[in-house]
Protein backbone atom coordinates (compact mmCIF):
# COMPACT_ATOMS: atom_id res chain seq x y z
CA UNK A 1 0.00 0.00 0.00
CA UNK A 2 1.77 2.94 -1.21
CA UNK A 3 1.41 6.50 -0.43
CA UNK A 4 1.62 9.26 -2.56
CA UNK A 5 1.78 13.33 -2.22
CA UNK A 6 -1.63 14.54 -1.47
CA UNK A 7 -0.39 17.92 -3.32
CA UNK A 8 0.71 17.77 -7.16
CA UNK A 9 2.28 20.91 -5.77
CA UNK A 10 4.43 19.08 -3.09
CA UNK A 11 7.97 17.44 -3.81
CA UNK A 12 7.59 13.46 -3.53
CA UNK A 13 10.39 13.33 -0.83
CA UNK A 14 8.70 16.00 1.30
CA UNK A 15 6.00 14.15 2.35
CA UNK A 16 6.89 10.17 1.40
CA UNK A 17 10.29 8.41 3.24
CA UNK A 18 12.92 7.95 0.60
CA UNK A 19 12.85 4.44 2.03
CA UNK A 20 9.72 4.00 -0.11
CA UNK A 21 11.91 4.33 -3.16
CA UNK A 22 13.34 1.11 -2.87
CA UNK A 23 10.23 -0.49 -2.65
CA UNK A 24 8.96 1.46 -5.58
CA UNK A 25 11.61 0.25 -7.93
CA UNK A 26 11.24 -3.61 -6.66
CA UNK A 27 7.46 -3.71 -8.08
CA UNK A 28 6.21 -3.47 -11.63
CA UNK A 29 2.77 -4.21 -11.06
CA UNK A 30 0.44 -1.66 -9.92
CA UNK A 31 -3.15 -1.53 -8.60
CA UNK A 32 -4.15 2.54 -9.18
CA UNK A 33 -7.21 4.69 -8.57
CA UNK A 34 -5.83 7.01 -11.78
CA UNK A 35 -3.29 5.53 -14.56
CA UNK A 36 -2.27 8.92 -15.74
CA UNK A 37 -1.93 10.27 -11.90
CA UNK A 38 -0.06 7.12 -10.90
CA UNK A 39 2.26 7.13 -13.47
CA UNK A 40 2.89 10.91 -12.63
CA UNK A 41 4.01 10.09 -9.46
CA UNK A 42 6.44 7.44 -10.16
CA UNK A 43 7.86 9.94 -12.94
CA UNK A 44 8.11 12.48 -9.99
CA UNK A 45 9.42 9.78 -7.56
CA UNK A 46 12.59 9.27 -9.32
CA UNK A 47 12.02 5.04 -9.72
CA UNK A 48 14.90 3.37 -11.80
CA UNK A 49 12.49 1.19 -14.12
CA UNK A 50 10.99 2.85 -17.26
CA UNK A 51 7.18 4.17 -16.50
CA UNK A 52 6.18 2.61 -20.07
CA UNK A 53 7.45 -1.08 -18.97
CA UNK A 54 5.35 -0.99 -15.85
CA UNK A 55 2.11 -2.59 -15.63
CA UNK A 56 -1.38 -0.92 -14.19
CA UNK A 57 -5.09 -1.54 -13.52
CA UNK A 58 -7.49 0.23 -12.69
CA UNK A 59 -9.04 -0.18 -9.31
CA UNK A 60 -11.42 2.84 -8.85
CA UNK A 61 -15.19 4.14 -7.50
CA UNK A 62 -16.70 2.39 -10.56
CA UNK A 63 -15.14 -1.71 -9.97
CA UNK A 64 -17.59 -3.60 -8.34
CA UNK A 65 -16.21 -6.12 -5.61
CA UNK A 66 -15.67 -9.55 -6.73
CA UNK A 67 -14.30 -11.27 -9.92
CA UNK A 68 -12.52 -7.78 -11.24
CA UNK A 69 -10.82 -7.34 -8.27
CA UNK A 70 -9.66 -10.83 -7.91
CA UNK A 71 -8.38 -10.82 -11.58
CA UNK A 72 -6.56 -7.92 -10.00
CA UNK A 73 -5.00 -9.61 -7.52
CA UNK A 74 -4.36 -12.98 -8.96
CA UNK A 75 -0.86 -11.86 -10.03
CA UNK A 76 0.08 -11.60 -7.14
CA UNK A 77 -1.12 -14.64 -5.86
CA UNK A 78 0.95 -16.61 -8.40
CA UNK A 79 4.27 -14.63 -7.27
CA UNK A 80 4.15 -11.46 -8.44
CA UNK A 81 4.19 -8.42 -5.81
CA UNK A 82 2.58 -5.18 -6.90
CA UNK A 83 1.90 -2.01 -5.37
CA UNK A 84 -1.31 -0.48 -4.66
CA UNK A 85 -1.73 3.79 -5.21
CA UNK A 86 -4.43 6.00 -4.71
CA UNK A 87 -5.07 9.16 -6.64
CA UNK A 88 -4.04 11.55 -3.31
CA UNK A 89 -2.66 10.29 -0.43
CA UNK A 90 -2.80 6.46 1.67
CA UNK A 91 -4.20 3.86 -0.36
CA UNK A 92 -7.23 1.69 1.28
CA UNK A 93 -8.51 4.98 3.45
CA UNK A 94 -11.28 6.77 2.05
CA UNK A 95 -10.20 4.69 -0.96
CA UNK A 96 -11.34 2.10 -3.12
CA UNK A 97 -8.00 0.38 -2.76
CA UNK A 98 -9.31 -1.66 0.11
CA UNK A 99 -10.77 -3.64 -2.02
CA UNK A 100 -7.05 -5.11 -3.12
CA UNK A 101 -6.45 -5.48 0.43
CA UNK A 102 -9.47 -7.09 1.10
CA UNK A 103 -9.17 -9.56 -1.34
CA UNK A 104 -5.44 -9.96 -0.79
CA UNK A 105 -6.53 -11.18 3.17
CA UNK A 106 -8.92 -13.34 1.95
CA UNK A 107 -6.56 -15.40 -0.34
CA UNK A 108 -3.51 -15.02 2.61
CA UNK A 109 -1.52 -12.60 0.86
CA UNK A 110 0.67 -10.34 2.90
CA UNK A 111 -0.59 -6.80 3.03
CA UNK A 112 2.61 -3.93 3.67
CA UNK A 113 1.50 -0.56 4.69
CA UNK A 114 3.81 1.94 3.73
CA UNK A 115 4.78 5.10 5.81
CA UNK A 116 2.98 8.38 3.80
CA UNK A 117 0.71 11.34 4.22
CA UNK A 118 -2.91 10.68 5.01
CA UNK A 119 -5.16 14.34 4.92
CA UNK A 120 -7.51 12.93 7.42
CA UNK A 121 -5.37 11.93 9.81
CA UNK A 122 -3.02 15.05 9.53
CA UNK A 123 -6.09 17.44 9.84
CA UNK A 124 -6.95 15.40 13.35
CA UNK A 125 -3.50 15.87 14.37
CA UNK A 126 -3.64 19.43 13.66
CA UNK A 127 -6.78 20.82 14.79
CA UNK A 128 -6.52 20.42 18.58
CA UNK A 129 -9.96 18.18 18.73
CA UNK A 130 -10.35 14.89 20.51
CA UNK A 131 -7.89 12.60 18.58
CA UNK A 132 -8.65 9.71 21.44
CA UNK A 133 -11.66 8.81 19.80
CA UNK A 134 -12.71 9.79 16.20
CA UNK A 135 -14.95 8.71 13.54
CA UNK A 136 -14.41 9.33 10.04
CA UNK A 137 -17.79 9.66 8.48
CA UNK A 138 -17.07 9.93 4.65
CA UNK A 139 -19.45 12.34 2.60
CA UNK A 140 -22.40 13.54 3.96
CA UNK A 141 -25.83 13.87 1.88
CA UNK A 142 -25.65 16.15 -0.62
CA UNK A 143 -29.44 17.58 -0.47
CA UNK A 144 -29.75 20.34 2.19
CA UNK A 145 -32.63 18.85 4.07
CA UNK A 146 -30.58 15.64 4.62
CA UNK A 147 -27.09 17.45 5.21
CA UNK A 148 -28.58 19.39 7.82
CA UNK A 149 -30.11 16.59 9.64
CA UNK A 150 -26.36 14.17 9.17
CA UNK A 151 -25.10 17.44 10.90
CA UNK A 152 -27.44 17.27 13.70
CA UNK A 153 -26.55 13.29 14.47
CA UNK A 154 -23.18 14.20 14.26
CA UNK A 155 -22.93 17.05 16.21
CA UNK A 156 -24.76 15.32 18.85
CA UNK A 157 -22.44 12.73 19.17
CA UNK A 158 -19.71 14.84 18.91
CA UNK A 159 -21.12 16.32 22.31
CA UNK A 160 -22.55 13.42 23.90
CA UNK A 161 -19.51 11.25 23.55
CA UNK A 162 -16.81 13.11 23.14
CA UNK A 163 -15.99 12.45 19.77
CA UNK A 164 -14.12 13.66 16.85
CA UNK A 165 -16.45 13.41 13.59
CA UNK A 166 -14.59 14.05 10.44
CA UNK A 167 -15.94 13.96 7.28
CA UNK A 168 -14.94 15.96 3.15
CA UNK A 169 -17.17 16.88 0.82
CA UNK A 170 -17.01 17.33 -3.12
CA UNK A 171 -14.46 20.76 -2.96
CA UNK A 172 -17.12 22.69 -5.83
CA UNK A 173 -19.43 21.95 -2.91
CA UNK A 174 -16.88 23.26 -0.32
CA UNK A 175 -18.61 26.57 0.43
CA UNK A 176 -22.29 25.23 0.46
CA UNK A 177 -21.31 22.79 3.40
CA UNK A 178 -19.25 25.61 5.31
CA UNK A 179 -22.68 28.02 4.94
CA UNK A 180 -24.85 24.58 6.34
CA UNK A 181 -22.09 24.36 8.88
CA UNK A 182 -22.47 27.46 10.33
CA UNK A 183 -26.36 27.40 10.04
CA UNK A 184 -26.81 24.74 11.79
CA UNK A 185 -24.60 24.07 14.49
CA UNK A 186 -24.26 25.28 17.65
CA UNK A 187 -22.35 28.80 18.67
CA UNK A 188 -20.27 26.70 20.80
CA UNK A 189 -19.88 23.77 18.61
CA UNK A 190 -15.91 23.64 17.22
CA UNK A 191 -15.29 23.57 13.76
CA UNK A 192 -12.06 22.85 11.87
CA UNK A 193 -11.27 23.24 8.10
CA UNK A 194 -8.46 21.82 6.98
CA UNK A 195 -7.55 22.81 3.50
CA UNK A 196 -5.03 21.84 0.82
CA UNK A 197 -2.75 19.68 3.54
CA UNK A 198 0.83 19.74 2.83
CA UNK A 199 0.58 22.14 0.18
CA UNK A 200 2.42 25.42 0.22
CA UNK A 201 -1.11 27.33 0.76
CA UNK A 202 -1.97 25.00 3.45
CA UNK A 203 -4.77 26.41 5.53
CA UNK A 204 -5.74 24.52 8.88
CA UNK A 205 -8.26 26.36 11.76
CA UNK A 206 -10.29 25.22 14.31
CA UNK A 207 -12.67 27.60 15.96
CA UNK A 208 -16.40 27.66 17.73
CA UNK A 209 -18.94 28.05 15.42
CA UNK A 210 -19.84 30.91 16.89
CA UNK A 211 -16.09 32.58 15.85
CA UNK A 212 -16.36 31.36 11.90
CA UNK A 213 -19.96 33.29 12.05
CA UNK A 214 -17.99 36.68 12.99
CA UNK A 215 -15.02 35.91 10.03
CA UNK A 216 -14.85 36.03 6.46
CA UNK A 217 -15.28 32.86 5.00
CA UNK A 218 -12.55 30.99 4.23
CA UNK A 219 -11.40 30.54 1.00
CA UNK A 220 -12.08 26.98 0.47
CA UNK A 221 -14.07 26.55 -3.00
CA UNK A 222 -12.44 23.96 -5.23
CA UNK A 223 -9.45 23.36 -2.85
CA UNK A 224 -9.78 19.71 -1.09
CA UNK A 225 -10.67 19.92 2.50
CA UNK A 226 -11.28 18.37 5.73
CA UNK A 227 -14.12 19.08 8.29
CA UNK A 228 -13.90 18.26 12.03
CA UNK A 229 -16.73 18.72 14.46
CA UNK A 230 -16.01 18.63 18.31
Amino acid sequence: MIPCPISDRTDVYDVVPEANRKVLDSLDYFIVENVRSARRFLSKAGISRRIDDLEFVELNEHTSAGEAVEAMVRPIAEGHSAGVISEAGVPGVADPGALAAEACHRLGIRVVPLVGPSSILMALMASGLNGQSFAFCGYLPVRPPERAKALRTLERRAHAEGQSQIFIEAPYRNVKLLEQILSVCGVETRLTVACDITAPDEYIATRSVGAWRREAMPDIGKRPTIFIIG
